[in-house]
């Protein structure tokens, strides 16, 4: 079986988005980091949100797709410009629009044109004036050079087939002094083979794509980040363990916060 293209494996995460996005898949019994659950507050508590966050967002912005809250650690500011790699139906932008109030800007990039529908559908109904969703592959931010403060992403940088681009693109739009504050899945031990190659199922729900705490500390350091902390989340194993009923997807990987700056 010959191994799939980069954009195979793109083409197959936006299908997968796609449907969620338009509601045509039936969610699973437990919650899933990319598999749309049925309780999405509950799920959505467990990763770190609050009531009063989940509750001041238009209904169906929260599509309870991530495995943390990176808003909440990016300890934004009046005034600041936000970028969110694959900003989903907006949730998390919508959330640090009130930090940053009118004279600061959120843009939402997502690579899935159902996805972008509905985050600006979302933005309306809530008179999020200062979002602006893009359409656009995180691996090629339509975003200029040096023009954003802080870059947030929830669970989606493990879905890239070329992470280090991902950092790349992340670095080059930041402004100095910028910097990331993102969740995203790692690994903690070596993947099994039956779940490293499922590059359909487990692929687009967060696991047998995802890098080690080691590789995503080499990538960011290639790109130029510096004050690089990651740390790994061990309470989310409450919720990963739900992912594949039967698995012990816990053994291998975990949420963790990561946190890097640009000179």
């Amino acid at each position: 079986m010959n191994k799939p293209t980069n954009d195979e494996i793109r083409q197959n995460v936006r299908k997968h988005y796609q449907q969620i996005a338009v509601k045509e898949v039936n969610p699973p019994a437990v919650g899933s980091c990319c598999g749309a659950p049925s309780d999405v507050d509950a799920l959505s508590s467990q990763m770190g949100y609050s009531t009063d966050e989940l509750t001041a967002v238009p209904q169906g912005a929260n599509l309870g797709l991530g495995c943390g809250n990176p808003q909440a650690i990016a300890e934004l500011k009046i005034g600041e410009i936000v970028l969110d790699l694959g900003s989903g139906g907006g949730f998390d932008c919508f959330l640090a629009s009130r930090q940053v109030g009118e004279n600061g800007k959120v843009i939402g990039v997502d690579m899935t044109p159902d996805m972008v529908s509905r985050a600006r559908s979302n933005a309306a109904k809530g008179n999020f004036t200062n979002t602006d969703f893009r359409l656009g592959e995180i691996e090629h931010l339509p975003v200029a050079d040096g023009t954003v403060d802080v870059i947030i992403s929830n669970c989606v940088i493990n879905l890239s087939p070329d992470k280090q681009q991902v950092f790349n693109e992340a670095f080059r739009v930041l402004k100095s002094g910028g910097r990331l504050a993102i969740s995203d899945i790692v690994t903690t031990a070596e993947l099994p083979s039956e779940i490293k190659n499922d590059l359909n199922e487990l692929y687009s729900g967060c696991i047998s794509g995802a890098s080690s705490l080691e590789e995503v500390k080499s990538m960011l350091l290639q790109s130029g980040f510096m004050s690089i902390n990651i740390e790994p989340k061990d309470e989310s194993k409450s919720f990963i363990k739900d992912w594949v009923p039967g698995a012990n997807v816990d053994n291998y990987i975990v949420s963790a916060i990561i946190k890097a700056k640009k000179a």
